[in-house]
């Protein structure tokens, strides 16, 4: 038999059990779907996100505060204490460091007219939007005087402003609105940009001064640091480090009461991610197709069963063992790579359907789709030997004489 006929017989028989064959392909096309659509998202978000981290720029520290374990308590933390804006002050001293931004968060029912919205409001300092890159429609940022002296202005992300002003969110500068029934007049309006890693569009902007005299709740929770230079970012950590170790009184060989992130380091926590979601996928593949291996071994060896005169009869007009063996091989090859090609198309499908009702991003790469189809050869040689020996090992005798 030629490699042609072989392939001829191999559908043939597929064909005359369309729903039996269609059954067992079927964890083979729900492992290679999950595989194709969760590489699809996984790069896809993964992209998003590394892209979100280089706009920020290479010159980015956040500064948090960092809760330690306490062994003498079991399960308690110590909380560590609260960034002042004299520890603003010292750095913003420093000759490594170009800008700081303290960053403040709280909720509050904003009030124009009879337009009522629940916003994000985050207190900060008038160098936020250089630090994290944000631009203005209208408007402008505060000045030193207003944070200094802790006066009513804000400034509005796009959306928010949309959200409260409605039609008339473009010309928001200049209105006065009601945060926890304080009045704030509007000196600035914020250009579109909402991420994973900024939500601007949403939050209304307020001097950190005043929100933390008249905000309930509101302290300095993290510090976005610009460091004058991106080749001066080993030095701007350092002075950071010296700096807050220094006004926070932690003696020598005391761990820090704060952590650093910079793009660098996200970046490498976007690696480690993306790592993990390479052995999720392996590991929801490796699942699915060996059910799917288990479901051809079962078809293949019901086959070699239903067709045990057929085999009878080409053996005894001439076929060999390793004809017989080829080709029951090849049929249980040919049903995995089957079950891949509607795999990827499902996977496809999915990944596309996830996009569109949830916007998710999706990136496709060759490597799912050629991993996939290895996978599926393999799962077709592995469970198709089986049945494939047991067809090929039959003697013509007992073959033709099998009711």
């Amino acid at each position: 038999m030629n490699p042609l006929e072989t392939l001829k017989m191999s559908f043939s028989s597929l064909k005359s059990n369309k729903l039996r064959s269609l059954l067992t392909m079927l964890g083979i096309i729900i492992g290679v779907a999950a595989v194709i659509a969760i590489a699809a998202i996984g790069k896809g978000s993964n992209a998003q996100i590394t892209s979100e981290i280089n706009n920020m720029g290479n010159n980015l520290i956040m500064i948090y505060p960092f809760y330690q374990y306490d062994e003498a308590n079991g399960t308690q933390f110590v909380a560590p204490p609260e960034f002042t804006m004299e520890d603003v002050a010292e750095l913003e001293q420093l000759g490594s460091v170009a800008d700081v931004a303290p960053s403040g968060m709280s909720s509050a029912d904003v009030v124009w007219g009879r337009q009522k919205v629940n916003l994000q409001i985050e207190g900060t300092s008038a160098s936020f939007a250089r630090v994290q890159k944000l631009f203005f429609t209208d408007g402008r940022t505060f000045t030193n005087y207003e944070v200094e002296k802790g006066m009513n202005v804000a400034i509005i992300g796009s959306q928010a402003a949309s959200d409260l002003f409605g039609e008339n969110s473009a010309n928001a500068v200049g209105e006065t609105v009601l945060i926890n029934n304080l009045p704030f007049k509007i000196v600035g309006l914020l250009s579109y940009k909402n991420t994973m890693m900024n939500n601007s569009a949403y939050q209304i902007y307020i001097p950190i001064t005043t929100g933390m005299d008249r905000m309930s709740h509101m302290s300095i929770q993290q510090l976005n640091v610009s460091a004058a230079a991106p080749e001066l970012m080993d030095s701007a950590r350092a002075d950071i480090t010296q700096t807050l170790r220094t006004r926070h009184m932690i003696k020598e060989g005391e761990p820090d009461d704060f952590q650093m992130m910079s793009q660098t380091d996200y970046l490498e926590m976007t690696a480690g991610v993306d790592a993990t979601m390479n052995l999720l996928i392996i590991g929801v593949a490796g699942i699915a197709l060996l059910v799917g291996g288990v479901g051809i071994m079962n078809m293949m060896l019901m086959a070699v069963t239903e067709r045990t005169r057929e085999i009878g009869i080409r053996k005894a007009i001439g076929a060999q063992r390793g004809d017989i063996m080829l080709q029951f091989l090849t049929e249980a090859i040919f049903i995995s790579l089957l079950g891949g090609i509607l795999g990827v198309l499902a996977g496809i499908g999915a990944a596309k359907l996830l996009n569109s009702m949830a916007h998710m991003p999706i990136v496709y790469t060759v490597e799912p789709v050629l991993y996939s189809f290895l996978s599926c050869m393999a799962v077709g040689i592995l469970f198709g030997v089986i049945p494939a020996l047991k067809a090929s090992r039959l003697k013509p005798i007992d073959a033709l004489r099998y009711e």
